[in-house]
């Protein structure tokens, strides 16, 4: 079975399930210096009750899963889970998106568990820097990371970074090279107005079309078509291995070909990262409901999937003004 459609014709086959809202790193755009108080753990699903939505989602045509955080592994036996998912029928692709600081740990075991490949977020490759994103995560821990994810075949590995102007937006050109040498997809995330919701002003933000100005300079960018892209607009340069993308949510949001929902570690399913509209399916699970209660409310949750963000004002925007009315939940809270 295919996807279902939501009312604006989109095919709704990919579930992004956070494991969980805590984190090793307290990323300037992501969390306030602070960090986040995160949910108690009889607050956060079982590994069983995320296999049971991700279940009834497959008989929907659910066939594409990321696990997110937080960081999702900072969670106990994250490759139970993964084999877990692995044996759903219909489940076609399962990925996971990590910091990566515990990636060098775990990343043989969880191919071995079935995952078919990781993303991993870095915003900068000078170790100083990166500490000060971060507020104290090592940018060596991460690379040695990556080099067993490699070894452990979850490949093609995919580099997030997101570029803030006076912040790393002088490694634009650095991160892109990487794709000469490698088969690395490298993709560039337009710096939205969520997470650290103090931290965010229009300012700082660097538009897809400024960045691919600057990585032109060393070379011609060519459209490349990728199955499943997702948000995703993939280039490459002239004679690279790798990819780059371009994840424009602002300035070329990818609203009417959005494929997801996105299920919260304590629950919550969201039909859009920028609404705060939620449909809560722990309470459901855990007062007994039957299967077919939860086919119903994941079914509501695509009926009500709205046709786009309503961010279009970029250069009005400022901090916690640029989130409309109210205070958006953290990212660390939605999942990555």
């Amino acid at each position: 079975m295919t996807g279902l459609k939501d009312t604006f014709f989109r095919v709704i086959d990919y579930l992004r399930v956070s494991v969980t809202d805590r984190c090793n790193l307290r990323c300037l755009y992501c969390m306030p210096p602070e960090g986040v108080v995160p949910s108690e753990h009889k607050e956060i699903l079982s590994y069983e009750e995320i296999v049971r939505i991700i279940e009834i989602g497959a008989g929907l045509g659910v066939r594409k899963v990321r696990l997110t955080g937080g960081e999702p592994l900072t969670r106990k036996n994250i490759s139970f889970l993964i084999s877990s998912i692995k044996k759903i029928r219909g489940i076609e692709d399962l990925s996971l998106t990590t910091n990566g600081i515990l990636l060098e740990k775990y990343a043989a075991e969880m191919a071995s568990a079935g995952l078919d490949r990781v993303n991993v977020s870095i915003d900068s490759f000078d170790p100083v820097r990166y500490e000060k994103i971060t507020r104290g995560g090592s940018l060596e821990a991460v690379l040695r990371g990556i080099s067993e994810a490699e070894k452990a075949g979850l490949r093609p590995i995919k580099i997030n970074m997101v570029p803030i102007r006076g912040v790393n937006d002088d490694e634009v050109i650095e991160f892109a090279s990487l794709t000469f040498n490698s088969d690395h997809h490298v993709r560039f995330i337009e710096f939205m107005p969520s997470g650290n919701n103090d931290y965010w002003s229009s300012d700082k933000y660097i538009t897809t079309d400024e960045l691919k100005k600057t990585i032109e300079t060393i070379a011609p960018l060519t459209p490349v078509h990728m199955r499943k892209e997702g948000p995703s607009r993939y280039f490459r340069l002239k004679g690279a291995r790798g990819v780059i993308g371009f994840i424009s949510a602002l300035t070329h949001h990818f609203c009417k070909e959005c494929n997801r929902l996105r299920l919260t570690s304590d629950g919550k399913l969201r039909p859009c990262l920028f609404s705060e509209t939620e449909i809560d399916l722990k309470a459901a699970i855990r007062s007994g409901e039957p299967d077919s209660e939860i086919e119903r409310l994941l079914r509501l949750s695509i009926e009500i999937k709205p046709e786009g963000h309503n961010i279009s004002n970029i250069a009005a925007l400022k901090g916690p003004e640029a989130l409309g009315t109210g205070r958006r939940r953290p990212m660390s809270k939605i999942g990555g």
